[in-house]
């Protein structure tokens, strides 16, 4: 009903497509003019995906009114006294705010395309259109999705408004990536970016749907930011956890706080293996792919100098603090990408070297050597303590971004958060950092000479 919405769409629904249609025969023209004909072509389909990605943008300013905005019109509480569950009323918004702008944008792509059609010629292949129109849907669903969450979460429309702006600026990076990959005539990955929007989607509807509180949403006033009230409750679950009686010690962290929270992490605890596990297995399937010629990997007559000798731009000095401080800020940077993603991509950080392990250690086994001799004596003496390190930091950053998914019952986002943060500080500077520091020593002084000693000549 609001004119400055509708006519916007309408804009770019019908005007939009005839305008991006001139840009095209344009740009076909200018590029067969000096003999580059392919660029035409894979502007083309870019222009396709900018059709349909601009109407859906405005799901996000109708998602960001659906709760905060009723509730400032002051119509939240009819709408909230009705029979229907948490779950079909949270829904019926995502659906509401995102059916009208897709349909938009569905009719604005069919607009473009029969212009193309009957200027220039260009069909769609069935392929490359459904990857753009499923592309399309999982967006609008994803900024849909967001929107709702933050709506949820605010006491007016100029702080959702705000906070939009964490789900434009990752859409608009994606939209770059996706017209680089297009650019480059890689539209096989779009399947893979597919694959990941619908999981943010799952994650998102997930979120939304746990945290959705009627009577928070009628109460609620005014946020406020209590820092002191939460330093509070963070020293509070980093000192004295409940059910866990006495003073910090080493005695009492290994065995009540230690047990605790690795029994409250266990889920992530298993993703991570699993995810582990997976590195493994795909390090060894690109060996199978690429293979190194035979006579490259050599192990037997490895002399000390090997070791010494390694010094790369872009890898730590081979000394224990070079190793120790190289881990150290790896997994600060798992833990800080952790933050923006719901931890995956502190599981993908934590792969890279998993993948390189299980590659190398297929490309041993393809050159006639024991695989199992290998892990021995290059991974496993240091891999001990590093490995169970680097697990424990990634379950407990992956569990710090799924408290904000689906918080333990009986406690608040803001509690399951902080007491996730707090188990991590405490296993990461009690635990983790003894671990890594034993792993550096191990692996400067003491890994070489086992290789030395097994393959050395």
């Amino acid at each position: 009903r609001d004119w400055r919405i509708v006519v916007p769409i309408v804009f770019l629904t019908l005007v939009f497509p005839v305008i991006m249609n001139f840009t095209a025969d344009v740009a076909l023209d200018f590029v067969a003019r000096y003999g580059a004909p392919i660029v035409g072509e894979r502007i083309i389909p870019f222009l396709l995906m900018i059709v349909g990605f601009f109407p859906i943008s405005f799901s996000l300013v109708i998602a960001l009114e659906t709760f905060v905005g009723e509730k400032e019109r002051r119509s939240l509480e009819p709408l909230l006294a009705t029979p229907l569950s948490n779950l079909q009323l949270y829904a019926g918004k995502i659906l509401a705010a995102m059916v009208p702008p897709l349909l938009a944008s569905y009719l604005g792509m069919g607009v473009y395309l029969i212009a193309l059609y009957l200027t220039v010629g260009w069909t769609a292949p069935p392929t490359l259109l459904t990857q753009i129109f499923l592309l399309t849907t999982a967006e609008a669903l994803v900024m849909v999705s967001g929107a709702v969450v933050v709506s949820s979460q605010t006491t007016s429309v100029r702080a959702a408004n705000l906070l939009a702006s964490f789900i434009i600026i990752p859409m608009a990076f994606l939209v770059q990536g996706e017209s680089l990959i297009m650019f480059w005539g890689r539209y096989d990955v779009l399947w893979w970016i597919l694959a990941g929007l619908l999981v943010v989607d799952l994650i998102l509807i997930r979120m939304g749907a746990r945290i959705f509180n009627r009577e928070e949403l009628l109460g609620r006033e005014i946020d406020s930011l209590d820092l002191r009230r939460s330093w509070q409750s963070f020293r509070r679950f980093l000192l004295q956890p409940d059910g866990v009686e006495g003073g910090l010690t080493p005695r009492r962290l290994l065995r009540r706080d230690l047990p605790l929270v690795l029994g409250r992490s266990r889920l992530a605890l298993l993703a991570v293996l699993v995810a582990v596990l997976g590195g493994v297995g795909l390090g060894w399937s690109y060996a199978l792919r690429y293979p190194l010629p035979e006579g490259v990997l050599v192990l037997k007559g490895a002399p000390m100098e090997s070791f010494q000798e390694m010094q790369f731009a872009f890898l730590p000095p081979f000394t224990v603090w070079g190793v120790f401080n190289h881990n150290v800020r790896a997994l600060l940077l798992e833990i800080v990408l952790g933050l923006f993603s719901f931890g995956t991509l502190a599981v993908v950080l934590l792969l890279a070297p998993i993948v390189m392990i299980g590659f190398f250690t297929a490309q041993v086994t393809f050159a006639g050597y024991n695989p199992l001799l290998f892990l021995a004596t290059f991974i496993l003496p240091h891999g001990l303590f590093e490995l169970p390190a680097a697990m424990v930091t990634t379950a407990l950053v992956l569990r710090l971004g799924a408290s904000m998914v689906s918080p333990p019952e009986g406690m608040t986002l803001r509690e399951a958060w902080l007491l996730a943060l707090a188990d991590l500080v405490k296993l990461f500077l009690l635990v983790v950092l003894p671990l890594l520091l034993i792993a550096a020593f191990i692996e400067v002084q003491i890994t070489p000479r086992i290789v030395l000693w097994v393959y050395g000549g």
